[in-house]
């Protein structure tokens, strides 16, 4: 049996496997929840972001739920280092926080607002602004980070976020989604407004990866844990038709071994009625949540398709998903 967490852009969702189906239960209703993040030390504690209300955590898997006072309020991205344990949570404006103690107190990675790309950082429907959209820690080596500024560029440090490399070259500058691969040092993956992108050296540089895909505007993506050069993005034809509530013309695709992207179908729908947000590759399962609120999952790396049994509270949508081990 499993577990999975969820963001619904308005609450928190913990979905328990049992059988054919999965348990729904809600909480943080009308909160804003829009990000998450487990600690992989420990699957009852998640980390929530929350548009206009801070960072929460709770200890019981999502039953209850303290603020952890994070002194910006608008929380686009979190993340939880598997190297290390540390917190982090990106903000709009695009700020960077880190706590050593699981969120009882914050510091701000300041270096970050010190690059000279920072004048020209801008979120295109609030164009004064922009924010943190990833942050993803290495699970290999607590000092090294990668961060995506929406929009901005993929920083990367190597020192603890003490200082920071501009933009990576061949990196997507509108960075939606990073990677890891769990057991595989040095490999990254991304997925960005303008197509997807991998790295072999850490993050230091990036080599793009958009063959056999005819959609580019990639918002998430997710790598096998077994196969470094298995991975995944979900994709649609641009941010109008992704974020508009409209027909998204979505696919979800797989690349394998440096060949061309190959579009996943196998029982979705064709295309995809609703955007995929989030994409999780857990223990040879891959997980896809949609806009809807449908989840989809897969057990042959993608090839074939079930939509999910839901029961319980109702999910509206999927913004953000993660995975744990029952």
């Amino acid at each position: 049996m499993a577990r999975l967490y969820a963001a619904t852009g308005d609450s928190f969702a913990r979905l328990e496997e049992a059988g054919d189906a999965w348990t729904v239960e809600l909480s943080l209703p009308r909160s804003g929840a829009q990000c998450l993040a487990v600690d992989p030390a420990d699957p009852e504690t998640v980390f929530v972001g929350l548009r206009e209300g801070g960072v929460r955590r709770s200890g019981d898997g999502g039953r209850s739920w303290i603020d952890c006072e994070l002194p910006e309020r608008a929380v686009f991205s979190l993340a939880v280092s598997a190297a290390d344990g540390a917190v982090y949570a990106g903000t709009e404006p695009s700020r960077l926080f880190r706590s050593r103690d699981m969120g009882e107190s914050w510091g701000e990675l300041q270096a970050l607002l010190e690059l000279p790309s920072r004048s020209r950082w801008s979120f295109p429907p609030r164009p004064w602004t922009s924010h943190v959209r990833w942050i993803a820690p290495s699970p290999h080596d607590a000092d090294l980070l990668l961060v995506g500024i929406e929009l901005g560029g993929l920083m990367r440090s190597s020192d603890g976020g003490e200082s920071w490399q501009d933009h990576r070259p061949g990196a997507q500058p509108d960075v939606h989604s990073l990677a890891w691969h769990p057991h595989t040092p040095g490999r990254a993956y991304e997925a960005g407004g303008g197509g997807a992108a991998f790295s072999t050296n850490g993050g230091e540089t990036w080599e793009p990866a958009d063959e056999g895909r005819d959609r580019h505007y990639t918002w998430s993506v997710t790598v096998d844990r077994d196969d470094p050069a298995c991975w995944y993005v979900s994709a649609s034809t641009g941010p109008f038709a992704a974020h508009g509530r409209g027909d998204p013309q979505a696919y979800i695709y797989r690349r394998r071994g440096g060949r061309p992207w190959q579009q996943l179908a196998g029982g979705l729908p064709e295309p995809l009625p609703a955007m995929p947000y989030a994409l999780v590759a857990p223990e040879r399962r891959l997980f896809a949540g949609l806009a809807s609120g449908q989840l989809w999952k897969s057990g042959d790396r993608g090839d074939s398709w079930t939509a999910l049994q839901l029961d319980g509270d109702s999910l509206d949508a999927i913004l953000a998903l993660d995975h744990v081990a029952s």
